[in-house]
């Protein structure tokens, strides 16, 4: 045996190249049955995926996880998916959490329903299907399906003594709460592909919390800091996925020029241009909704259009020149229940959002993307917020989502 020594050395030494060279074409492109989706990346202002430019046209949909972990309900994520591939669209931003209280995910701090899991390994799954790349929003700024005001619950419940929801950024067994779940969410193995979530490039993208805001803390500085902590947090984990905040936009103390954009005047906390600095931050989003953001003074139809307008722009100059990140608008959309609505105005107002996006991108600019707020499936009425998008109750609706999927689509 000794002499066959060095051509077991040599068998080895291959072994172990070949290995890491299929690691390395894993964690580039994973096919688990059907659609291959690969990881997006950043260059610059742009997003591209396997060395071309990649443009986003898709949806909000918050719900999935909820309706994918009822047996009875499960089939309405399928049929959202494929209505929205219909008409070309490849992303949906959901919520990966859901925290106490009625059917949660996190039942108490690290106490997971399996169950509602399995529901978001379903939509994973699915959207993998439908060649459809999932956001995933890790944790709530608003009490709606618990959010950081139920993690400050639990902390009191500990013996903790907090006082504000706002403690959420700065108390240090808060934080390892939300630590706890990231891991828990990005080291999930789904149960039905048998990939863990921070492997499957089906996520396009990780986001630190919906809307954080910390308007006790008008300077800025803790959700920073809580920013800054997370987002390394999140990239220990995993260094493959996209990683964004979560952010509406708001400009704050850094450049203080900046807030005659903002629509009015409460502190809120955040900070687009130094949030966004974050290294490990790789793109940035805002949502917009003049109608329910601008003072009642000033929110005729045509103050609203100006505002979209001025909206939009300063945050693609911003991420054009300033940031050098790509920019993402992570919602907006035109609700029937405000005074004046009606189709013709809705269509309007989502064309004109596609098509800042569209000259963005056609000019090699930083915005690559929007998410309207939200897409529902037919007989779901009871989810209806006066923002949703039923494509087969719309089809002068679809029709202007499906160009604006072709229109970027041609510019790949």
């Amino acid at each position: 045996m000794k002499g066959n020594r060095p051509f077991n050395s040599f068998l080895l030494l291959v072994l172990t190249v070949m290995m890491i060279f299929h690691r390395e074409i894993c964690h580039s492109r994973l096919d688990l049955g059907g659609t291959t989706l690969s990881f997006v990346q950043t260059r610059g202002t742009n997003f591209v995926m396997n060395g071309k430019p990649f443009y986003l046209n898709g949806f909000n949909a918050y719900w999935m996880m909820m309706f994918a972990s009822d047996p009875s309900t499960r089939i309405k994520v399928t049929d959202t998916f494929r209505e929205a591939s219909k008409y070309g669209m490849n992303v949906a931003r959901i919520w990966a959490f859901h925290d106490g209280d009625y059917k949660p995910l996190q039942k108490s701090p690290g106490s997971y329903n399996e169950d509602v899991f399995k529901g978001l390994d379903f939509v994973v799954a699915e959207a993998k299907k439908y060649g459809i790349h999932l956001i995933l929003s890790l944790v709530n700024n608003f009490k709606d399906f618990g959010g950081k005001d139920k993690y400050v619950q639990w902390a009191k419940q500990r013996g903790q003594s907090l006082s504000s929801e706002d403690d959420f950024y700065t108390n240090s067994l808060v934080k390892q709460y939300y630590k706890n779940h990231v891991k828990a969410v990005l080291t999930r193995l789904n149960t039905i592909t048998g990939v863990a979530y921070k492997d499957d490039p089906t996520i396009f993208a990780w986001e630190l919390m919906n809307e954080p805001r910390c308007p006790s803390d008008p300077s800025g500085a803790n959700l920073q800091n809580w920013l800054k902590e997370m987002a390394a947090h999140v990239k220990g984990i995993d260094n493959h996925h996209l990683l964004e905040i979560g952010l509406e936009g708001f400009y704050g103390e850094s450049m203080p020029e900046k807030k005659q954009y903002n629509p009015n005047s409460s502190p809120i906390g955040t900070d687009f241009i130094s949030n966004n600095q974050i290294p490990n931050v790789d793109f940035a989003s805002i949502h917009l909704y003049p109608e329910q953001w601008l003072p009642s003074t000033n929110s005729s139809e045509e103050a609203q259009l100006a505002f979209v307008d001025k909206w939009i722009q300063a945050h693609i100059l911003d991420c054009n020149s300033l940031l050098r990140k790509p920019l993402l608008i992570g919602e907006f959309g035109k609700s029937f229940k405000l005074p004046g609505y009606s189709l013709e105005k809705r269509n309007y107002y989502f064309q004109k959002i596609y098509d800042a996006i569209y000259n963005s991108a056609r000019s090699g600019g930083s915005c690559a993307g929007g998410l309207f707020w939200q897409l529902l499936s037919l007989g779901m009425d009871n989810m209806g917020d006066g923002y949703q998008v039923v494509l087969e109750q719309s089809p002068s609706t679809a029709h202007v989502i499906a160009q604006q999927s072709q229109k970027l689509s041609s510019l790949t």
